[in-house]
């Protein structure tokens, strides 16, 4: 049986498509490196419309939402500005700590956004304990739009 080594310090062997391995890995490495807890488009796509829904904030800018956004979510400020987190705080001020919430941007790629892991932060620090991040790697257009997840625009 022929084993590699790759770079990231992890043994595969026998597996022909190490690729797609690696890219189904990558979000849980992500989360576990950066500390979020992270959720799949795929996999909130249908719990951002049912009737039980998380607390849904956007935090990237606001052209953005305003083109196209989660239904249900919330505006609330740019994440990677003060002025953006003290929107977030106020939106989520009168929300049970315990309240699920799911926070997106999708300005860019994930790893370059500046807005989601100051928001989680602030969040956190506010005592809710049910935060989570929609990874969105690309874009939103890429990785909402473009899949058939639901949106709305502010004239609908």
């Amino acid at each position: 049986m022929q084993m590699r080594f790759l770079g990231m310090g992890g043994i595969f062997t026998g597996v022909k498509n190490q690729q797609l391995t690696l890219a189904l890995l990558a979000p849980a490495l992500l989360a576990a490196a950066t500390g979020l807890a992270l959720i799949q488009p795929r996999d909130f796509a249908g719990q951002a419309a049912a009737k039980d829904a998380p607390a849904i904030f956007h935090v990237g800018p606001n052209v953005l939402y305003r083109s196209k956004h989660i239904p249900r979510s919330v505006y609330a400020g740019p994440g990677s500005r003060e002025d953006g987190l003290a929107m977030l705080r106020a939106a989520a001020a009168k929300l049970p700590r315990d309240r699920e919430i799911v926070i997106y941007c999708g300005c860019c790629p994930w790893d370059r956004c500046p807005n989601v892991k100051p928001a989680v932060e602030a969040l956190t620090q506010m005592g809710f304990t049910k935060v989570k991040a929609l990874y969105i790697e690309t874009n939103f257009k890429s990785d909402w739009i473009d899949k058939g997840y639901p949106v709305e625009s502010p004239a609908q």
